[in-house]
């Protein structure tokens, strides 16, 4: 990476990117970690992680050569945090009893470790730490945990349930297209919380809600053959079926 960025006789490209250019190769190689994972195919996960990797030694290169950090840092204040978190591992703590109890403990921690960072001038809320990156029904799931943890959740489902229904009146009643842009991301919001309140990833559930139509539509196109885009709705309905109906057979 060095090489690369060498301001003689490094690469033009690697030369000309920042912080902000390459976030998005960042996130992008992390889906292909994900996706690598998801298939199953090891040597697709090895080649991806090493993207990712390659990711993080190029952000830390930037870095050392502004003066700010090293990748050598990186990995020393990563270990810190780790032995800090893990005090029943490399402290005098106690395990919790089981999986979920111990991500609760960790979840104290990071909460004790942001109280700890707050000032006067800058607050701390049950918010912080929610990245504004993150895929938009994933950090809608994670604001609403949060502010669960200091109460500010429904007690069961089904109030949850009902706003949905609240939520979505509202969307069908809108008047302008400003005021129903408003609502659909209040019913999509609700939806997600409805999901939490019954252990579902939003996030997840969409992934494979989006991997079944995909499934689908390809078999549709497959069975038609060319003339698929010809059809009538009616037509493409039936095959929609039909398509179904051999999944379940």
């Amino acid at each position: 990476m060095a090489r690369l960025r060498d301001p003689e006789a490094g690469c033009p490209w690697d030369l000309a990117q920042s912080f902000a250019t390459i976030a998005p190769y960042t996130i992008e190689e992390a889906y292909e970690v994900a996706e690598a994972i998801d298939s199953g195919d090891m040597a697709e996960l090895k080649k991806e992680l090493g993207d990712l990797m390659f990711q993080v030694i190029f952000h830390s290169r930037i870095a050392e050569e502004a003066g700010h950090f090293t990748l050598a840092d990186v990995i020393t204040t990563l270990c810190e945090k780790m032995e800090r978190r893990h005090p029943h591992i490399f402290g005098s703590g106690t395990a919790a009893a089981n999986a979920g109890a111990q991500k609760l403990e960790w979840e104290a921690i990071k909460a004790a470790e942001r109280a700890a960072a707050g000032t006067a001038e800058a607050p701390v809320s049950a918010l912080d730490g929610v990245a504004k990156t993150l895929p938009a029904l994933a950090r809608a799931e994670k604001l609403q945990a949060r502010a669960a943890r200091p109460g500010f959740d429904w007690p069961s489902i089904d109030p949850v349930r009902a706003k949905v229904d609240e939520e979505l009146a509202e969307f069908d009643t809108a008047e302008t297209p400003e005021h129903r842009f408003e609502e659909a991301g209040d019913l999509l919001f609700v939806i997600v919380n409805l999901l939490r309140h019954q252990g579902i990833d939003a996030e997840a559930a969409l992934r494979a809600g989006n991997a079944k139509f995909e499934r689908r539509f390809r078999a549709m196109e497959a069975l038609a053959g060319p003339g698929f885009a010809a059809l009538s709705l009616d037509e493409q309905e039936a095959l929609w079926t039909e398509i179904k109906r051999r999944e379940r057979a």
